[in-house]
């Protein structure tokens, strides 16, 4: 019943976005009734979406083995969190997780979005229901998670055990979806304005918001799965260059591009073309990171088994890139710029350097990690570009971007002069300077790492000046205190202020990926229980092996007694977990985090407990790479917080009507 329940309702689903996108494209012009027809049928396919959902989530909290995605993901010994999320844990509930999402999109802007948009609201909900009937035919297709098992099996095999070795896998994949999905809404506002013809700023207005959801979302999912492959994989790191986590962050950089970019276009009229193109290129960058994820053709920790939905995706893209192109070239004349560079020391020339830095910088990651895939369909050669060629490419574009952030809040629009760009950079430099300073006092090893807490300074001083300065004019003019100046002061301006805050928060994620690779410190020993070994200031003592059946898994775990100047710190206790699916153990290491982080491994050990090989890695500033991700992610939400509408100040009252005048023998009288 499951299983028939979640066919109709996602076949149905198909059928109804199809109907939505014909309805939605049919003829010109205004047409009122489409545009009704247009939201039903949105509404529809996301109530379609949610039954076939519900249905799948039934089937593997009951353990229905007769739903073939269940009987290859599921498993009767799997905690009931893990069991939940295992909905995304491989291709075909993926898919249909990403359909639902989809959906779910569509119609918070049938719902959302103005109906004073006319013809462009239609067309965006045309287009948002023509991607989702791709996505709703691979669901009746190739990629159909209610396909039938004879016999049922008794239990299944589990989801993958890296995906069961962690709380971040109910917060890493949905973030990563809401942000990956959320994309479609600015290409579809994109499309929409081209095929309606709009040359004003409304699709712009209305897309900056979504962009800077989807964006906020993908923000944190990125800092998620670091966040994620350091708890878990074992190797001390959070970002590796693997090719699933490069194509995840190719699309944040181009919606990063166009996030800044857009307010030249609103500003001055400039980078019409140029801000179409970004919100396609994002689009198409997640449909081509889900195609290295789930076509097979990638060999990583994060991507699918083998699936047969690649040539589909291949196809989409084409198609999409195909009728994008031509839809640029049609309406070309339309997206001329109104305006013109006046200086090179002025704001949209610091917006459009960092546009063509952030692009650079998406190409050299694109190149890198597609490379090998051209090199082995070609030529049949198997290469491997990893982290030294990433790291050569993109330092130095790492470190421009890091100063564009720090002198772009200091330049005016049009044109600086001198004397104000002066009274403005005066402290930033003064920072820059001290800090290289005391980097070379300080014997930093790494050119980059110098160049990164240098700028990472002269970034922070110039953005978190502009919130000083800004509080300190209005408790001249209002005479308020610090923290009511600064928050009036920023809400008054959300979209400026919440940038700036998001600035800081990219600054402390780049003083901390800075540190935590400059001054990383690794060493391993063999310990008998009672033995200690020194890393850096902290002396580690084994107190024991011990082990532990738990439902899904074998665990094999040390407690090691951490002490540093003879204080003792408390107990560490990494494991070894063994799943019956998987020959190797996966890894659970102990992080103690703190200024310095402490990440203790359990490499091996002896069938008789009489000794462990542990893995000692020394981290420092490592948590600021999670705090700057939660500031990011503060500065983003302060930007989409609503402004606060200012009310129109209240007419004076009519003044009362004079009595008229009366004889004078009725006054005194008190008469009428």
């Amino acid at each position: 019943m499951t299983r028939l329940l979640g066919d109709l309702a996602v076949a149905a689903a198909l059928a109804l976005a199809l109907g939505g996108a014909l309805a939605s494209f049919w003829g010109g012009g205004e047409r009122p009734w489409a545009l009704r027809h247009a939201k039903r049928f949105a509404l529809l396919v996301f109530g379609c979406l949610s039954v076939a959902t519900a249905a799948m989530v039934y089937a593997l909290v009951s353990h229905d083995f007769s739903v073939g995605y269940v009987a290859q993901v599921g498993s009767r010994s799997t905690p009931l969190l893990y069991t939940v999320i295992s909905l995304w844990g491989a291709l075909e509930g993926s898919i249909l997780f990403w359909g639902w999402v989809l959906a779910l999109y569509t119609a918070l802007v049938a719902v959302g979005a103005p109906d004073s948009l006319g013809t462009l609201k239609r067309y965006a909900l045309g287009t948002l229901m023509a991607v989702g009937c791709f996505f709703y035919l691979l669901l009746v297709g190739p990629a159909s998670p209610f396909l039938p098992v004879s016999p049922v099996p008794a239990d299944g095999p589990g989801p993958n055990p890296l995906l069961q070795n962690h709380p971040l896998m109910a917060v890493h994949p949905p973030l990563l979806y809401l942000g990956y999905v959320g994309m479609t809404v600015p290409f579809a506002f994109a499309v929409g304005s081209l095929l309606a013809r709009r040359d004003d700023l409304a699709w712009i207005r209305v897309t900056r918001r979504w962009t800077l959801t989807a964006w906020l979302f993908l923000s944190l999912a990125i800092v998620a799965g670091m966040w994620w492959s350091y708890e878990v994989l074992g190797w001390g790191g959070y970002w590796a260059w693997d090719p699933v986590e490069n194509a995840s962050f190719m699309p944040w950089l181009t919606a990063t591009a166009f996030l800044h970019s857009v307010l030249v276009q609103e500003r001055r009229g400039m980078l019409k073309l140029w801000n179409a193109s970004l919100i396609i290129s994002t689009f198409l960058l997640t449909i081509l990171g889900t195609f290295l994820t789930r076509s097979g053709v990638l060999s990583s920790v994060h991507a699918f088994a083998e699936g047969p939905i690649g040539y589909y995706f291949l196809g989409f893209i084409a198609v999409v890139l195909v009728a994008s192109l031509a839809l640029l070239a049609g309406r070309s004349p339309q997206l001329k710029s109104d305006g013109r560079l006046d200086s090179v020391a002025s704001r949209e020339t610091a917006f459009l350097f960092n546009n063509l830095l952030l692009t650079a910088f998406t190409f050299t990651v694109l190149l890198g990690t597609l490379f090998p895939l051209v090199a082995e369909a070609l030529r049949g050669v198997k290469l491997s570009v990893g982290g030294p060629f990433f790291n050569r490419m993109t330092l130095p574009l790492c470190v421009a971007l890091l100063f564009l952030v720090g002198v772009g809040p200091a330049l005016p629009w049009r044109a600086a002069r001198a004397d104000e760009l002066r009274r403005k950079l005066l402290a930033p430099a003064a920072a820059l300077v001290l800090t290289v300073v005391l980097c070379v006092a300080f014997r930093v090893p790494s050119v980059y790492g110098v160049l990164a807490f240098g700028f990472g300074a002269f970034a922070f001083t110039t953005n978190a000046q502009e919130f000083v300065q800004g509080a300190a004019a209005r408790m001249r003019s209002g005479g308020e205190r610090p923290w009511t100046a600064l928050g009036r002061l920023v809400a008054a301006n959300r979209h400026r202020y919440g940038g700036y805050v998001a600035h800081l928060g990219v600054v402390a994620l780049a003083v901390g990926i800075a540190a935590s690779s400059t001054f990383r410190a690794e060493q391993e020993q063999t310990l008998r229980p009672g033995e200690s070994m020194r890393a850096g200031p902290f002396e580690l003592r084994l107190e024991r092996l011990w082990s532990a059946d738990e439902p899904q898994r074998f665990v094999v775990g040390a407690d090691v007694r951490v002490f540093r100047g003879g204080r003792d710190l408390g107990v560490m206790d990494p494991r070894l977990n063994f799943y019956r699916v998987r020959n190797e153990p996966v890894p659970t290491p102990a992080v103690r985090s703190r200024l310095t982080d402490l990440y203790l491994n359990l490499m091996a050990f002896e069938r008789d407990g009489s000794t462990a090989t542990l893995s000692v890695v020394r981290e420092p500033l490592v948590s600021w790479i999670w705090l700057g991700g939660g500031i990011v992610a503060l500065g983003a939400l302060i930007a989409l917080w609503p402004q606060r509408r200012k009310r129109p100040p209240a007419r004076p009252a009519a003044p009362a009507p004079r009595p008229a005048p009366q004889p004078r023998e009725l006054v005194e009288a008190g008469g009428d």
